[in-house]
């Protein structure tokens, strides 16, 4: 039977009405949400360590990785999205348990010693940051904290933009209006971030090798290592306006500061704020204003997170060659903490009313205070994840070859999340077109809770299912 069209166009202005004229909710209540998944991967962690409960991957070691990588962030957003303490505690009290518990780890076989002239030759090599393609260590790592968080962000990210379609998903949670904070506007502003500490790499190797590069090519590469995101962004209005979805139109940390207090500046001083928030749509800069005056905002983030990769990517933190692989961990744990409560302060400072300049946090402006609370925020939850990756697996930092790392990197990390981190913008718009398919097939607001997790639960072992499968054969998509 066809549909009536005036209760497919009231339908769809209801769904308008319903992503339209939001306020957010507390900025530290993102963090509590958020902070699920991180002690999910606590527990995945203690499981590992103590039982080695994933070395043999098999159904129920997927079934379980799964549930904590994926399934427990999805329950904070819905079902225990006002008991995200209660949560945390679930998750907590079975870690405390099996940390108790005795090891269950076979001790690892001793590696044979090498000749004196084979060890010297060995340590320059690793001194010198160079692989020779025998095993030796290369200047750069791939860090299993920063694979934990990009992929978390990833699975946060891909569960919310079909979540937010439902009753089930709290309205303090979508994107606001003007100004606030809410769990997706974090969510934008993190993939940016999450952009700039990996785009710290190439810098680092050019550093690695004695080679400069001029402050403007630095910048000009930021802007290009923002493209695909720019690219993911045109695809995703293109299939929203073709599928005619429901829309609403509404040295790197200085330099960070330094264009965020010059753009807010010009939004205070000029009519560029008052533009951007009430200018008539009338042609196609008007139509696109947000995005494009933002970008200076996002850039701002961008090098935030490019500055937090500078010293979080490199193997060695401490410029002494006899400091101990544990106090490399603790020196990178103390940077870690000291620029986590930089940009904590600086947030506060800024929109404290009563202390502090009292500015409100937008999004939509990618304003100074949004910059600032974005940076705290990843730095906040970037911390979180080392402390767990520190504690629980330090032999990824012991390791020295690359063979025994590789080992120690695989123990020390889920493979839902290793998945989800290595295609994570493919997955990304496989998740855009499938929540497409099914805001075009469910009438998402007259769905109850059970049939709500249900769908979700569905969408999210799919989505799952095609970044593991992706994996499994190796294919690396870049976008």
């Amino acid at each position: 039977m066809a549909s009536n069209p005036s209760n497919s166009t009231s339908y769809k202005q209801l769904k308008e009405d319903f992503v339209s004229n939001l306020s957010g909710g507390e900025a530290s209540e993102v963090n509590y949400v958020t902070a699920v998944s991180f002690v999910a991967i606590l527990l995945w962690s203690v499981l590992q360590t103590r039982q080695s409960f994933f070395k043999s991957y098999g159904p129920l070691a997927l079934l379980v990785d799964f549930l904590l990588s994926v399934c427990a962030f999805l329950l904070a957003i819905t079902i225990y999205a006002d008991k995200p303490f209660l949560l945390s505690g679930l998750l907590i009290a079975p870690a405390i348990l099996i940390y108790a518990l005795p090891t269950n780890i076979a001790a690892p076989k001793r590696k044979p010693k090498l000749p004196p002239n084979a060890q010297s030759k060995n340590k320059n090599a690793k001194d010198a940051g160079v692989a020779s393609g025998r095993g030796e260590l290369s200047v750069l790592s791939v860090k299993p904290f920063l694979t934990h968080y990009r992929g978390s962000l990833m699975i946060m990210t891909c569960l919310a933009i079909l979540a937010v379609d439902f009753r089930l998903f709290p309205r303090r949670f979508a994107k606001v209006e003007t100004w606030g904070t809410s769990l997706m506007d974090g969510g934008v502003g993190s993939f940016v971030f999450s952009a700039g500490v990996v785009g710290a790499r190439p810098l680092l190797k050019e550093r690695a090798t004695g080679r400069t590069t001029p402050l403007a090519r630095r910048l000009l590469d930021s802007m290009r290592h923002s493209l695909p995101l720019l690219v993911l962004g045109v695809i995703r209005l293109l299939s929203v306006k073709g599928l005619d979805y429901a829309e609403h139109v509404s040295d790197y940390a200085a330099l960070s500061v330094l264009l965020g207090v010059i753009y807010q500046m010009v939004l205070e001083s000029t009519d560029l704020k008052a533009y951007i928030l009430l200018a008539p749509r009338t042609d196609l800069l008007s139509k696109n204003r947000e995005g494009i005056c933002s970008f200076i905002g996002y850039l701002a983030i961008f090098l935030a997170g490019q500055d937090a990769g500078m010293y979080m990517l490199p193997r060695k933190i401490s410029a002494s060659r006899a400091s101990t692989p544990g106090a490399q961990r603790n020196s990178l744990l103390l940077r870690m903490t000291v620029w986590t409560g930089v940009w904590a302060a600086l947030y506060y400072f800024v929109t404290n009313p009563v202390r502090g300049a009292g500015l409100d946090v937008s999004r939509r402006l990618a304003n100074l205070p949004y910059i600032l609370w974005v940076a705290a925020t990843n730095n906040v939850t970037i911390l979180a994840y080392y402390a767990i990756d520190a504690f629980c697996f330090p032999a990824f930092y012991n390791a020295n070859d690359a063979r025994t790392e590789r080992e120690a990197y695989l123990t020390a990390t889920s493979r839902v999340l290793r998945a989800y981190n290595r295609n994570g913008l493919a997955v990304f718009l496989v998740a855009n077109l499938l929540t497409g398919l099914v805001n075009l097939t469910v009438p998402t607001l007259h769905v109850g809770p059970v049939a709500t997790m249900g769908i979700l639960l569905g969408y999210a072992a799919t989505v799952t299912g095609i970044a593991l499968g992706l994996d499994w054969l190796d294919v690396s998509i870049k976008l």
